[in-house]
């Protein structure tokens, strides 16, 4: 007889049931990854200030030629047209790191950071924890046109994964340790710990769960405690606050985003037209980089403010310091040496460049506008193309609103944002991240919603027609009434099989069937004894996902379904095909229209059709 199900002691269901049907599935282990949390959070502030460390000494180093970690930015180096080998030397060290280093420090961090939890089960290297914020300092620091969060983030993440792996923990409480490194990076580099979090729930965790929520938090809050004395207070571009916005503002505000939104989808367009181009130079790909960076120095000689991680740059917007011609020599090149730079698979940030180029839109537009001020309309856009680029646009709006601290703006960020997230879902398939990955072919799916094997019922989808059998029916009988046709067998794969009070005893298959005819020639075995007598069951009120999982645990295709407080009563059978009709009443939900009064009308019917 063999047995592939199991009813479990009935003591342990009523705690189970209570569990099936509370809010959220958290337990106690979160106060575990919290209580880790706290040292990720601490060494990725320390991470943040060493990366930042490093990338001052090496700016000092290779544009002033003097060994000093102070502050400094590549303009007012006095290299004149030297300066564009500069950032080739960098690039040439950073191509070498990655062939004889590892290949996974090229690129922005993100994508690397997606790829490592939706398919490497949250691990990273620590080569990568190594090298990636090594090269990013690197390639910064010798006017690379990039932002240091990338990589941090990837580098806090590499931390958080590394940490996790030395645990007895799932790929799930990975994956929440390494995003919490990725956040608390974030957070520390720009003293943003709110919007660190909100990244985190809308790009890295793929879902919406206490048990990576509350982690997450703790890590960000952590890193954002320790940066007052590593690296100072935020805000780090405080502006004086504008007063509330009126719906003249807000209606501008939506223009602007929808012009960030059309320059977010060029902006994609042209980082993976110059990397194609790249893939097509007879040249090893480690070569990419010093190509990529020699446009970077020229760029550099246009105009010094398109080199390293511009930080100033930004602040000089939102203060309505650049106009005019500077604006638009500003916007132009900086795109164009960034799109040529990131297309070359160099390392370095995509957030600080998406400020700049947003800023640089919105100033320039808002400096024909009669009403706001030039710094109101650069912090609009900074947040509408961070937030139509990357597509997010709850990070963007808190992000920018941590930046400067200037709360009234609130409203005007969120219309913006919205605004360029709207036009770049309809104009573009993936975004500036996910391109990456579809390239490499994986598929990543931004929209989340609630199971529908989450919230149906088995009863709701179970057949209530119960296929049964007698224990005692031999199994030739049984054979011979599925090979005559018997519809109310053939139907099923599964059949119940019952004793002489109609109880439930059993379970058998076709597969069953076939391996009993095989191993065994008698013609007196019954069917209680070719079947499965120790059962796994399911209940009518436990969501589809519980019996789901009971499915694959013990990898079967079908269920009884039996009252909770008497399991020897069979109400209900769920098979795969039950399964499945709960999917299809979701994309019943979503692609059948209904018609109402509106489509009746014949002026208005033909919007509808």
């Amino acid at each position: 007889m063999r047995t592939e199900f199991e009813v479990p002691p009935a003591a342990s269901h009523p705690p189970a049931q209570a569990d099936e049907l509370a809010d959220f599935s958290t337990n106690h282990r979160v106060l575990l990854l919290s209580a880790m949390s706290l040292a990720i959070g601490a060494v990725s502030a320390l991470v943040a200030y060493a990366l930042l460390w490093l990338i001052a000494a090496i700016t000092n180093l290779a544009f002033y030629h003097r060994l000093s970690a102070a502050p400094a930015i590549p303009q007012g180096n006095h290299l004149g047209y030297w300066v564009v080998l500069v950032p080739v030397a960098g690039a040439i060290i950073i191509g070498l790191m990655a062939r004889f280093g590892s290949e996974k420090i090229r690129g922005h961090g993100i994508p690397e950071a997606l790829e490592a939890i939706l398919l490497g089960r949250s691990r990273i290297s620590p080569m990568v924890a190594i090298l990636k914020p090594l090269s990013s300092a690197i390639s910064i620091g010798t006017g690379g046109p990039f932002g240091a969060e990338g990589p941090i983030i990837m580098t806090g993440g590499a931390f958080g994964s590394i940490f996790a792996q030395q645990f007895h923990l799932s790929a799930a409480e990975r994956k929440t340790l390494l995003v919490a490194g990725a956040a608390a990076g974030m957070s520390a580099v720009f003293a943003t710990p709110v919007a660190a979090v909100l990244l985190a729930v809308e790009l890295l965790l793929f879902e919406w769960k206490p048990r990576s929520f509350v982690p997450v938090a703790v890590a960000s809050i952590i890193a954002s405690v320790l940066r007052v004395p590593l690296l100072g207070a935020g805000p780090i571009f405080p502006v004086i606050a504008h007063a509330p916005v009126s719906g003249i503002e807000l209606a501008i505000a939506a223009g602007i985003g929808i012009l960030a939104g059309f320059g977010s989808g060029l902006l994609t367009m042209l980082v993976y037209a110059f990397e194609d181009l790249f893939q097509k130079l007879p040249l090893h790909w480690m070569w990419w980089p010093a190509i990529g960076a020699i446009f970077a120095g020229i760029g550099g000689i246009v105009d010094p403010r398109v080199l390293g991680v511009g930080y100033n740059t930004i602040h000089s917007l939102l203060r309505g310091e650049l106009v005019g011609t500077v604006i638009i020599g500003l916007l132009v090149t900086k795109a164009l040496v960034w799109s040529i730079a990131l297309g070359s698979g160099t390392s370095g940030g995509v957030l600080a460049p998406l400020l700049i180029m947003g800023g640089a839109l919105g100033a320039l537009v808002g400096s024909w506008i009669p009403v706001g001020d030039i710094g109101l309309w650069a912090l609009i856009g900074m947040a509408a193309m961070m937030g139509g680029t990357m597509r997010s646009p709850l990070t963007a709006m808190v992000f920018a609103i941590e930046l400067t601290r200037d709360f009234n703006l609130f409203p005007a960020l969120l219309v913006g944002s919205v605004a360029a997230l709207a036009v770049t879902v309809l104009l573009m398939r993936r975004s500036i991240l996910t391109e990456k990955l579809a390239r490499r072919g994986h598929h990543v799916t931004r929209e989340y919603s609630i199971d529908p094997f989450e919230f149906v019922r088995v009863r709701d989808v179970m057949d209530k027609e119960v296929p049964t059998i007698p224990a005692t029916m031999k199994l030739s009988v049984l054979s011979d009434r599925i090979a005559a046709g018997d519809s109310g067998l053939n139907r099923r794969q599964g059949t119940l099989i019952m004793d002489e009070q109609n109880r439930l005893v059993g379970i058998i298959t076709r597969g069953d069937i076939v391996r009993a005819l095989r191993l065994s020639q008698s013609e007196e075995i019954t069917v209680a004894e070719a079947g499965s007598t120790d059962l796994t069951v399911a209940f009518p009120d436990e969501p589809l996902q519980t019996a789901l999982a009971k499915m694959l645990k013990r990898d079967v295709g079908r269920l009884p379904v039996v009252e909770r407080n008497n399991r020897a009563k069979a109400v209900g059978y769920l098979g795969r095909a039950a399964i499945l009709s709960a999917r299809m009443k979701l994309h019943e939900e979503e692609n059948v229209r209904q018609k109402g009064w509106a489509s009746q009308h014949p002026l208005i019917k033909p919007n509808f059709t």
